[in-house]
């Protein structure tokens, strides 16, 4: 039996958790730092993310068999290099390959080499010349830090105006840190958004389902964008056609440019991409599992999970065939009064158990803990990530936003249109375009 390790707290971690605890080939799970759900599963472990010395020392003394990666800056800081050097078996990119997502620039020109449909764009590390660079373009157009930024690092500026605040705030205010030294300016492009996922061996890879989050934090995709507030899997709208499109024009190259560079990826690549008038285009690059796409994906897969991981780490990712249920998953966010800005913490949380009896039901945690006396307490931004299965998409979505009402924290806020417009226009492919 393995004793597995899982880096991360959040509903990303819960439900590789949930899903890893299902394998017979696994024995107890770790998760550092986790959350009040990981908790129920394994034992939680108090190192954060980022003390790579830390959780390498403590997988060593400990005899961790397998540790999985979820978030990304534990790979931008080479965490598997760390382990990999002590003979510790880990999955996830090495820090070079993780470099598709912590370095917006190092992507784009990616990109460029290899041929990958994505924006026009530009690259500056000072900030005057990027200021002439937008006021020559206008706007729309898009802004990205270039580091690391808890998915907060983008803005699609409407106006100039607009435009210029953000590039401030980013180069000059360092709203992000060191993450805005350096700025991506790309041109705005139109289409409705989805999340591709494929892992990946280093030679092989296999695609995941089409799946599709909701970044702004109010309905019809208003407000300030978040780290996801809602996923849908698979897009009815995305046909085989489509993803063999994105698999040969987009997956591919890019596995092969990384490949090139002495830099084989290993773990989960994720391109986000949106669907234009010329064909799928790449937005970002993601190194490992979205949150909250992986919620939804869990309870879509069939096969055994480590058995996927443990083939991606061994470069026989060939070997395995990956079974998806013929079915329709979503995942619905909660999240505290005021997220994406400021909010309060240690709020009790009411109504989980309730939620769980409701059939093809499964609530992650991911911002909570449980207090001294044993109580459930909010602990973050996304405090929870209600999923429901079903035949088909719409009593997906109605399961599970009948289990949504079930649930009281204060200031509990939520999208009550996830899935909506795919809905709406699966049946009309000329409204692709307009989808969210």
């Amino acid at each position: 039996m393995n004793k597995i390790l899982i880096i991360g707290s959040g509903g990303r971690e819960h439900a590789l958790a949930w899903k890893l605890k299902q394998s017979p080939r696994v024995g107890k799970i770790f998760v550092a730092p986790g959350n009040a759900g990981t908790a129920e599963l394994g034992e939680n472990v108090n190192i954060k993310p980022t003390d790579i010395l830390a959780l390498a020392d403590w997988a060593q003394k400990n005899k961790i068999d397998f540790t999985v990666v979820g978030p990304d800056d534990s790979l931008a800081l080479g965490i598997v290099d760390e382990f990999q050097k002590r003979d510790l078996k880990i999955w996830g990119p090495s820090k070079q390959a993780a470099q598709i997502e912590a370095s917006k620039a190092f992507a784009k020109k990616l990109m460029k080499d290899n041929n990958i449909p994505t924006a026009e764009y530009q690259t500056f590390s000072d900030y005057h010349q990027a200021l002439k660079y937008l006021e020559n373009k206008g706007a729309p157009i898009v802004i990205k830090a270039s580091g690391l930024a808890l998915g907060k690092g983008v803005s699609v500026c409407q106006t100039l105006d607009e435009a210029k605040k953000f590039l401030q705030d980013v180069m000059v205010n360092k709203i992000f840190g060191d993450a805005g030294n350096e700025v991506v300016i790309e041109e705005f492009l139109q289409g409705p958004e989805f999340s591709i996922h494929a892992f990946s061996d280093g030679k092989t890879f296999q695609l995941l389902p089409p799946s599709q989050d909701h970044k702004p934090v109010f309905n019809e995709g208003k407000g300030p964008n978040t780290g996801g507030m809602g996923t849908i899997a698979p897009l009815p709208w995305v046909d085989q056609k489509l993803m063999d499109e994105v698999s040969s024009t987009i997956v591919k190259p890019a596995l092969d440019g990384l490949k090139n560079l002495d830099s084989p990826f290993v773990g989960l690549l994720y391109p986000g991409l949106m669907l234009t008038k010329d064909g799928p285009k790449v937005i970002e690059f993601n190194s490992r599992f979205g949150d909250p796409e992986t919620q939804s994906y869990m309870r879509l897969l069939d096969s055994d999970l480590f058995d996927i991981l443990e083939a991606c780490v061994n470069g026989n990712l060939a070997d395995i065939k990956i079974e998806w249920a013929k079915k329709y998953a979503c995942c619905i966010v909660l999240a505290s009064g005021g997220y994406p800005g400021n909010y309060e913490k240690g709020l009790p949380i009411t109504g989980i158990d309730e939620a769980e009896k409701m059939d093809d039901v499964v609530v992650f945690h991911a911002g909570t803990k449980t207090s001294d006396d044993g109580k459930l307490l909010t602990n973050g931004g996304r405090i929870l990530g209600v999923t429901a299965v079903a035949d088909d998409l719409q009593s997906a979505l109605n399961k599970a936003y009948e289990a949504v009402k079930l649930i009281k924290f204060e200031g509990m806020h939520y999208r009550t249109d996830i899935g909506l417009k795919s809905l709406l226009n699966t049946k009309n492919t000329k409204l692709r375009n307009q989808l969210v």
